[in-house]
């Protein structure tokens, strides 16, 4: 195992970590598998190709973290802040996310599919170039969000709000207009032909 650059070694797998302070903490490429975190403080972490496999974080700070390359796969997160995080080509793939704030949270590019962010607020989040192929963002508040060029191929959206946000380039065949709220959401040509075809519209150009 490699140790962190304060001398805390990789915790073994099926380990708990309890109301540890890792701020700050350099993680390069380490592994932890099926660790429970709980109400440790990761503001400011910085993972680099590290990679967390069925791990449970119970109200972690992530605050100002930045993740690049790094798996967090099949994890649950329950009460975490995810205020000014910042995740980029980073791998969630079928993690929980549930009762966290993400204010601020940018994710560029990455796999995000069969996530679980039912009700989850993110307003004024902004997620461009990912893959969030039949994520759960049910009831999910969008108001503001920028959701640029995202692959929601099967993604659940049910009473999901998309007031006001910035949603071109993503794919919204997915997306039920009668179903959740759009109004003021930005869409580009292609998307609005999409939209209007969910809708029953007879689209025709001449």
């Amino acid at each position: 195992m490699v140790d962190r650059t304060h001398g805390t070694p990789t915790p073994p797998p099926g380990s708990s970590v309890d109301r540890e302070d890792w701020y700050g903490r350099d993680v390069d490429r380490e592994t932890f598998e099926r660790v429970e975190l709980t109400d440790c403080d990761l503001s400011e972490i910085t993972t680099t190709g590290a990679t967390f496999v069925g791990c449970t974080f119970s109200n972690v700070r992530f605050n100002a973290s930045t993740h690049t390359d790094s798996a967090f796969t099949n994890c649950t997160f329950s009460r975490c802040s995810f205020f000014d995080a910042t995740f980029t080509r980073c791998k969630t793939v079928g993690s929980v996310f549930t009762g966290c704030s993400f204010g601020l949270l940018e994710v560029v590019g990455g796999d995000w599919s069969f996530v679980s962010l039912t009700g989850a607020d993110l307003r004024g989040a902004s997620v461009t170039g990912a893959r969030f192929r039949e994520a759960d963002l049910t009831g999910a508040r969008c108001q503001g969000a920028t959701l640029r060029d995202l692959d929601l191929a099967g993604a659940s959206m049910h009473r999901a709000d998309f007031t006001g946000a910035d949603l071109r380039g993503s794919d919204l065949r997915s997306l039920d207009p009668l179903a959740s709220v759009v109004q003021g959401a930005v869409v580009d040509p292609a998307q609005a032909l999409v939209v209007a075809e969910s809708l029953g519209l007879d689209v025709r150009t001449a």
